[in-house]
């Protein structure tokens, strides 16, 4: 998953969706905890119907000590994306980016139209 937040999104991983789910599926998250319907999924990996998940995020940060995923999935602390080579890149892009708009050619422009 790598969605937004939105109430439409919300618990879109839901004990109904994964039902459908092969039990070989792996499931992973890097965008927001609350997508997914976590006493759902924990039920789920305990029962095998899904062969795993990676969360770099869950609903509750940091989880509590009885959150009921751990030590059913891998987690981590939302800062898988944080290597140094990405973390480079990411300097790199601001770079350009502020290099850009002084030379008056801003780039990755977002603006919002009415």
């Amino acid at each position: 998953l790598h969605c937004p937040l939105t109430p439409e999104t919300e618990g879109i991983v839901s004990a109904q969706r994964l039902a459908l789910m092969k039990p070989t599926a792996l499931l992973v998250n890097t965008s927001r905890g609350p997508l997914i319907d976590e006493g759902a999924l924990a039920q789920a990996l305990r029962e095998k119907r899904l062969a795993g998940a990676g969360l770099d995020v869950l609903s509750v940060e940091p989880p509590p000590a009885d959150h009921p995923l751990i030590g059913l999935c891998t987690l981590t602390p939302h800062l898988a994306w944080a290597t140094r080579s990405a973390r480079r890149r990411l300097l790199e892009v601001v770079t350009q980016n502020v290099a850009a708009y002084l030379a008056g050619t801003p780039q990755n422009v977002v603006s919002q139209t009415a």
